[in-house]
């Protein structure tokens, strides 16, 4: 195990910025859980952990070479949270093919990082196999989609792509969460269609929604105005997926 440089130190602090993740094509995880799930999952794609002295006993001695020790002090200065966690761990991005023959998740305009995480974990939870987001949804990355994904960020690939192209070449049944679709309960859907999912206040832009062979809509009993766009998400993949 060795100290932490200065330039290290820039340079994962460096990491806060998304531009700066998509050049260098990394991407950091803060926690203790976090970290170890990494590096089950990710053991290839390590580039370095950051960790108190005390949590370090915990990390796999195969990893120790790439394990720097820090004080308190220090894992504050690289750390996004106002009360760091243990440890801080870098990996590099993997390289996912595009699927084209299973269920898919598209993403229209995201932008709640919550969310984001949200619908990761759900994806996780229900086998999903990838989600694909327009350009402008928030990036899978972000220190906090990352935190509320629970560790799906490691098992569902994430496509960021032009949207509308990808859905007009794509020949799998397309269904759109709408306000005005069909009662989602009384649809057949196929096992690798397309479930789209749109921004959290202006829903599916126009453009989108004219590609959308199935608008659903979960029925409302109330007086709300709208459902939480995760919430929905779950809702939709508990009957979809069977």
């Amino acid at each position: 195990m060795q100290a932490l440089s200065k330039a290290k130190q820039k340079w994962i602090r460096s990491l806060q910025l998304k531009k700066n993740r998509d050049q260098e094509m990394l991407f950091v995880v803060e926690g203790e859980k976090s970290v170890l799930e990494g590096l089950s999952a990710f053991a290839s794609h390590l580039e370095i952990i950051v960790s108190l002295e005390t949590f370090s006993l915990q990390i796999p001695s195969q990893f120790h070479p790439k394990t720097v020790t820090v004080t308190t002090k220090e894992l504050e200065q690289i750390s996004e949270l106002k009360t760091p966690n243990k440890c801080i761990a870098v990996f590099k991005r993997p390289d996912y093919a595009l699927l084209t023959d299973q269920f898919t998740i598209a993403l229209d305009g995201i932008q709640d990082p919550g969310n984001m995480g949200t619908i990761l974990r759900l994806a996780d939870w229900f086998g999903v196999k990838q989600i694909v987001c327009s350009k402008d949804t928030v990036d899978c990355y972000n220190s906090k989609v990352i935190q509320a994904s629970m560790g799906a960020i490691y098992r569902i690939p994430v496509h960021y792509t032009d949207l509308a192209s990808y859905l007009k070449n794509s020949t799998q049944q397309k269904y759109g969460a709408m306000l005005n679709g069909k009662n989602y309960k009384s649809i057949d859907y196929p096992k690798d269609g397309i479930l789209i999912m749109g921004n959290e206040g202006k829903g599916v832009r126009p453009e989108i929604e004219a590609l959308i062979d199935f608008p659903v809509t979960i029925p409302r009993f109330g007086e709300a105005e709208s459902l939480n766009v995760a919430t929905a998400t779950a809702i939709l993949l508990a009957e979809i997926i069977q």
